[in-house]
């Protein structure tokens, strides 16, 4: 019993959906099978330990938003519209994550990098890796905007990661304050930070 196919994923949903909701640390492996509704024998069959649901709960997250973020990043779209698209999704996200659950979520591999890299190696690991794959990936959308002469950085990696940076901080605000109104100005910080121009000299309006 509880050894069926979707027993593993009911039970990482169940984690995803409290650890966002409590974060990690006060979690029990009986509250997440409970709400899960599975035996607690079967989180043992399939996660040797806490931790290793928690990274198991980070890679089903991050596949989840790598796709996202490819989707938009990698578009056909002018490089500045793919980078405000993705702030813009971001900002949606989190406005339905609210009118859902009345509260911002904020973001998941955000909250666990404040609660656990000081204490899981392995998960303090994991969240870096994670968090250089979107500065790669945002990097790769600046240099394209630097081909095109839309922005004025000399470092595209520092600007991507500043961008990252700015990213989080904002959706950080956002879960502090419970409002979403705190994104409205990811778009114009980040033009701001990547000194957006258009090939004309002028601020890039997109």
């Amino acid at each position: 019993m509880g050894r069926t196919s979707d027993a593993r994923e009911k039970i990482l949903d169940a984690a995803q959906s409290l650890i966002e909701l409590r974060g990690y640390t006060a979690l029990g492996v009986a509250e997440i099978c409970k709400a899960a509704g599975v035996p607690k024998g079967s989180f043992y069959y399939f996660f040797e330990s806490k931790e290793a649901l928690a990274l198991a709960v980070i890679d089903e997250h991050w596949a989840a938003r790598r796709d996202a973020w490819a989707r938009v990043l990698h578009s056909d779209a002018e490089p500045l519209r793919r980078l405000r698209r993705l702030l813009e999704e971001t900002e949606a996200g989190q406005l339905a994550g609210q009118r859902s659950c009345g509260s911002v979520a904020g973001c998941l591999f955000g909250n666990l990098t404040l609660e656990m890299s000081n204490q899981t190696e392995s998960v303090r690991v994991r969240l870096q890796e994670i968090f250089e794959a979107q500065v790669g990936m945002v990097e790769a959308v600046v240099t394209d905007a630097l081909e095109r002469r839309e922005v004025t950085v000399t470092d595209t990696r520092e600007a991507a990661r500043a961008v990252v940076a700015q990213l989080e901080g904002q959706v950080l605000f956002a879960k502090l304050y419970n409002d979403t109104q705190r994104l409205g100005s990811l778009w114009t910080n980040c033009l701001a930070l990547l000194g957006g121009r258009t090939a004309d000299g002028a601020p890039a309006g997109v």
